[in-house]
């Protein structure tokens, strides 16, 4: 990082605490950016807290694809989760939810085809518990954060 905070984009975090490596600090500087104030921070903290609920819901629709051994649906909410994720800078959430994606679409994670659908599933199941890791991890940290501003 430059010495004057800023990154190489231009945007100026140096006022941001650390949020680790699950959360790409440029990306989610911008939406705090939108704020009309660094001491209210309602905006940003409501399209947090909206991912929040959009997340846990997508998870219990995640379980449900999974049980009924639903690929398409697993490839549609994987891609619906890597967006919003993507969109906060929730770098770790949204890798692991590309794989989902990858996985529900058929796909070996370099894009070649996977006709083993008993496969695909088992590689869901194991990332779909990775994610959910992920997404806690960053939870906590996003609620600290708007706790302490």
């Amino acid at each position: 990082m430059a010495a004057n905070d800023q990154n190489d984009d231009g945007h100026d975090t140096s006022n941001l605490p650390d949020l680790g490596d699950a959360i790409d600090i440029v990306t989610f500087s911008q939406i705090l950016e939108m704020d009309d104030s660094e001491d209210d921070r309602e905006f940003s903290k409501s399209i947090v807290f909206g991912f929040f609920e959009q997340a846990e819901e997508t998870f219990e629709k995640m379980d449900t694809a999974l049980e009924d051994r639903n690929l398409d649906e697993l490839y549609r909410l994987g891609h619906f989760l890597k967006g919003s994720s993507a969109t906060l800078g929730l770098t770790k959430v949204k890798d692991s939810c590309e794989k989902i994606q990858r996985y529900g679409k058929k796909e070996n994670l370099d894009g070649t085809p996977e006709t083993d659908e008993a496969l695909c599933l088992s590689r869901i199941t194991e990332t779909l518990k990775t994610v959910k890791a992920e997404y806690a991890d960053v939870e906590q940290t996003l609620k600290n954060f708007f706790n302490s501003t």
